[in-house]
């Protein structure tokens, strides 16, 4: 056998960015990306190319016969099929390369090395046999509509459980992992009846596939039963609902032998001002606010602002503005179109609502915080904090045989122009935003935050006068609150 000379490896013709040096040789021949502009803008798909062939990879600038893998952002796989073919007369029925999406090329290069293709890396085209159209279910909560709508609740709940369960031993990687895969069921507008339905879904790892696969089967989970009937986890979850008190803390007092809330009440430990509050008014701040209550808080607070300032807007945020008909407690927006003349507007509402009281042991001010408690329909017993800071505590002596009831209210002041980044930041859900905020990061080089959004590349902020125009900014497709359900 006559044996061949090895080619070697071709040197890759782009330059650096600096247009000065070749950028490097091609480490991984066997691969050829081509990167789809449309969507992706031609000035990210140069950045992205010389991304790639600074660590090795071969990046074509034109469809053909040598590309493995065409990756795209932001389209689904049919939508990608059509362009080449318009464009590079491609013949899908003989198209071999891989249609791939965007993750798979940010964690390839992540990796330094090309990554084997999972699932959820493939954009989905049309299916034969049923001729209709798979849309592709995104990793990210902020690509996804997420409505009310949740057709798949007897996993979700479960896989619930099991994340509250890790965020109370705080494995934050554990919790994070069973809250995406609920997050990701609860956008599928169909029934999953079979694990064959979840072939193509992103964000579920091994343990919830073997959750969702034994309720599938039995109608149940052992695992999760036994959490939900364990006194840890009873415990621990009873104590982080008193307002103030957090995983640590309920992990304490556990370890210490409390178990009930008499025990605690009973006991000699030192609370806080949040916790006494909390404990003082748990069974009415445990009990869901519904949306006539929260209707009927934002008459009193809007009352109140508009006593100062007759032309600031407050909106009501939070699940409400999500179209949620009950919430755990009720978020307030307040702004005013003229920049500045919210600075000391917080203070004034929280002595104005302060002074309404009629039974006060006493208000003090105490630590900064960026969110707090209001009131009912009569404020009192609560405690009242301002974006700024600025925080008071108020404790009544008539905690018994009120009739009134205790609701837990923010208030958030911003200034006009960051208006836009604190509605979308304050009006959730909880992994909504922090997805929008890992995006940014990932994929746009981007910081994202309740105030504003920062280019890394440009070196600037970017001003938005609107949510959409938030979304425009970081390439992606509105998505209207009452699809934010993550």
């Amino acid at each position: 056998m006559a044996l061949v000379p090895r080619k070697k490896k071709r040197k890759d013709p782009a330059l650096s960015l600096d247009g000065e040096a070749p950028v490097g040789v091609v480490k991984f021949s066997e691969v050829g990306i081509f990167l789809v502009e449309r969507k992706m803008g031609s000035s990210r798909r140069s950045f992205l190319t010389e991304l790639a062939r600074k660590k090795g990879f071969r990046v074509e600038e034109q469809m053909s016969e040598s590309v493995t893998h065409v990756v795209s952002e932001n389209n689904a796989g049919h939508e990608v099929l059509e362009l080449l073919e318009k464009q590079s007369g491609i013949c899908r029925t003989e198209f071999t390369a891989a249609l791939v999406d965007i993750t798979w090329f940010s964690e390839s290069m992540g990796a330094g090395k090309p990554l084997e293709l999972e699932n959820r890396h493939l954009l989905q085209v049309k299916r034969a046999a049923a001729g209709t159209i798979v849309v592709p279910v995104s990793p990210y909560a902020c690509q996804r509509r997420t409505t009310l709508d949740n057709k798949n609740r007897l996993l979700t709940d479960a896989l619930k459980i099991l994340a509250e369960n890790a965020e109370l031993s705080a494995n934050e990687g554990r919790y994070l992992a069973f809250t995406r895969a609920s997050s990701v069921l609860k956008s599928l507008p169909y029934n999953v009846t079979k694990m064959d339905d979840l072939k193509e879904i992103p964000n579920l790892g091994d343990h919830s596939r073997k959750v969702i696969k034994e309720i599938l089967e039995d109608g149940t989970c052992s695992e999760v039963q036994n959490l939900i009937q364990s006194e840890s986890f009873q415990t621990r979850k009873q104590f982080t609902t008193i307002f103030g008190v957090g995983v640590k803390t309920a992990d304490k007092w556990f370890r210490e032998g409390l178990r009930t809330l008499d025990e605690l009440r009973s006991s000699k430990i030192k609370l806080s001002k949040e916790q006494e509050a909390g404990l003082l008014y748990y069974e009415d701040l445990i009990k869901p606010v519904t949306k006539a209550e929260a209707d009927l808080i934002r008459q009193i607070v809007e009352a109140t602002v508009h006593r100062f300032r007759p032309a600031a807007v407050v909106t009501l945020t939070g699940g409400f503005r999500r179209g949620k008909e009950y919430g755990h407690d009720v978020d307030f927006l307040i702004t005013h179109r003229e920049e500045g003349k919210e600075e000391g507007l917080i203070s004034q509402v929280i002595s104005s609502l302060t002074a309404q009281k009629e039974m006060v042991n006493n208000v003090e001010p105490s630590r900064p915080c960026s969110n707090g408690s209001l009131a009912e329909n009569e404020p009192r017993g609560i405690r009242l904090t301002s974006h700024a800071g600025t925080t008071q505590h108020i404790t009544t002596a008539a905690a018994k045989e009120k009739d009134w009831k205790a609701v837990r209210v923010d208030l958030v002041v911003a200034p006009f122009g960051q208006y836009a980044y604190a509605l979308l930041g304050w009006t959730g859900s909880r992994l909504f935003e922090r997805d929008l905020r890992r995006y940014a990061k990932h994929f746009k080089h981007m910081s994202l935050s309740s105030h504003s959004l920062f280019d890394k590349k440009q070196n600037k902020f970017l001003p938005a006068a609107t949510e959409e125009e938030i979304f425009a900014h970081l390439g992606l497709d509105y998505i209207p609150p009452q699809e934010r359900h993550a």
